[in-house]
């Protein structure tokens, strides 16, 4: 077994493994743990009763957080023509076509988010092997796929976030800086919660949300008690 470093285990000290926690304690909780020399992500983790190897119970898809995630996401764009210039143009940091491919299939990763109009798909799809492994696959689903690449790189840089079941039926994403207030934090978790919980299949069964878990990168889950967190008002 690893052993636990010095800051983790303070940082484990302060939660209670056996207990859920209400929305605003586990928030100001997730700040308090902390304690890296960085500005950690918080992150949130959901298990969900659902089977993903049956397609109408694959939780997928994308939006854009109320506070972002506080990070600065790199886009790479696939496109041609006028579209080249208009990815340019709304601040993506890589635009090209066919000439990408040997570079990234070499072994290239500089970005975070690829974006392809659909005319580049089937360029894009040679890629398959590689990208898909990284979750860096275009898909419509998310809004990855598209004409309009000026918005899609619009919502990548003003906080977008992408959620899709693994093989276990859980989904971990990002909801934020522990360097935002609590305000912002409770916000961003209660949106995605609301999402999740609306994409819930019609075939489950039972309780679909099993937990749902928050932490700093570098410290302890915090167990959330699932009624506290309030839908935002539409």
């Amino acid at each position: 077994m690893a052993k636990m470093g010095k800051k983790y285990k303070q940082a484990s000290e302060l939660v209670d493994r056996n207990k859920v926690y209400g929305l605003d304690e586990a928030v100001a909780l997730v700040k308090q743990t902390a304690k890296a020399n960085f500005d950690e992500s918080v992150e949130m983790a959901f298990n969900l009763n659902v089977d993903p190897k049956y397609a109408d119970q694959q939780i997928r898809g994308a939006m854009v957080l109320p506070h972002g995630t506080g990070k600065t996401k790199k886009v790479l764009v696939f496109a041609k023509g006028p579209k080249l210039a208009e990815a340019e143009g709304a601040g993506a940091e890589y635009v090209g076509g066919e000439e990408l491919i040997p570079k990234i299939q070499g072994g290239w990763f500089d970005f975070d988010v690829v974006v392809a109009t659909p005319d580049m798909m089937a360029v894009v799809g040679r890629l398959g092997k590689v990208l898909g492994p990284k979750g860096l696959m275009p898909n419509p689903k998310d809004g990855t796929v598209t004409m309009d690449v000026a918005k899609a790189i619009q919502e990548v840089k003003a906080g977008k976030v992408q959620y899709r079941t693994d093989k276990a039926g859980n989904i971990q994403l990002s909801v934020g800086k522990a360097s935002f207030s609590e305000e912002n934090l409770r916000e961003n978790i209660m949106a995605i919660f609301d999402r999740i919980a609306k994409a819930r299949p019609a075939s489950t069964k039972g309780q679909y949300m099993k937990s749902v878990t928050l932490s700093a990168t570098m410290g302890p889950g915090i167990a959330l008690d699932i009624t506290s967190v309030v839908a935002p008002k539409e």
